[in-house]
């Protein structure tokens, strides 16, 4: 009887150890290596930090699905937009999840997994500014806001090409130029130019209407031919968006702007055909 006790207690013991270590993995195999996500934790509400610093937002909670998915606990990097590539080329991370646009350039060198989300680029104006929209760019006398590495400074250079263009590292130096009137316009996606044109409403307009050619998906990026890590995560996305997942995200951060988008008749950020 007494040995039948021992047995009983330690196997008690063993089990109540073994769901205390895989407690805090939320999922994730606590002795799998960490899937390091790199991103930017600058665009709010997809990639930010708290207060004291802890990501958090809708690439914060996809990248820990993404980990759960895989088996694998999550770091999150805080990494400058124009570092994210050089940091999976480098194997510095494993992956990008940071609202990164699928262009031809840069699947030049890097493997993207199919999209996740799309967004067009839009317009934060100037209020004192003649211009109304993206046919008033191309003009020695516009001075346009960009954010260097981005689509919108692509697009820009590519198609405002006599306009005075200044680039600059910071979202908020963008915004900040606009509001003050040293520049007329800043090109950038139309969650951020909404939320900037709430932040200057005395300075500042929006316009919706998205960029010709600019309304792209949006992809998770790897290291070129890296092709099981790309098909796990395929896979994942595919997964996540059938148990509604993105659906959920888009309720949690995102139901104002929904409601905002719909009105103007532009597709959510999760609307991917």
């Amino acid at each position: 009887m007494k040995k039948n006790s021992a047995f009983i207690m330690l196997m008690i013991t063993l089990t109540l150890t073994a769901i205390w270590a895989g407690g805090k993995g939320d999922g994730a195999d606590s002795g799998a290596a960490p899937l390091v996500v790199a991103m930017e934790l600058q665009f709010p509400p997809f990639e930010m930090a708290e207060a004291d610093g802890t990501p958090s937002g809708i690439s914060v909670d996809t990248a820990y699905a993404l980990g759960e998915f895989l088996g694998r606990p999550v770091k999150i990097e805080n990494t400058a937009w124009t570092g994210l590539i050089p940091s999976i080329q480098s194997g510095k991370a494993d992956i990008i999840i940071s609202s990164m646009t699928i262009t031809e350039e840069r699947e030049k060198v890097v493997d993207f997994s199919i999209p996740y989300a799309a967004s067009g680029l839009t317009l934060l104006i100037n209020g004192d500014s003649p211009v109304k929209g993206y046919r008033d760019l191309n003009s020695p006398s516009v001075t346009l806001a960009v954010k260097s590495g981005t689509t919108g400074a692509i697009w820009a250079q590519e198609n405002a090409p006599k306009a005075n263009i200044q680039i600059f590292d910071e979202v908020a130096a963008c915004a900040l130029e606009v509001s003050q009137g040293k520049a007329d316009a800043f090109i950038y996606d139309g969650l951020t130019t909404f939320e900037l044109q709430k932040k200057f409403p005395d300075t500042t307009r929006v316009n919706l209407e998205n960029l010709p050619g600019t309304l792209g998906g949006w992809g998770m990026a790897m290291k070129e031919g890296n092709t099981e890590l790309k098909t796990r995560v395929d896979a994942f996305i595919r997964q996540y968006r059938q148990d509604g997942g993105f659906e959920k995200l888009e309720k949690k951060y995102l139901s104002e702007m929904k409601q905002v988008f719909d009105e103007a008749g532009l597709p959510s950020f999760f609307e991917v055909e």
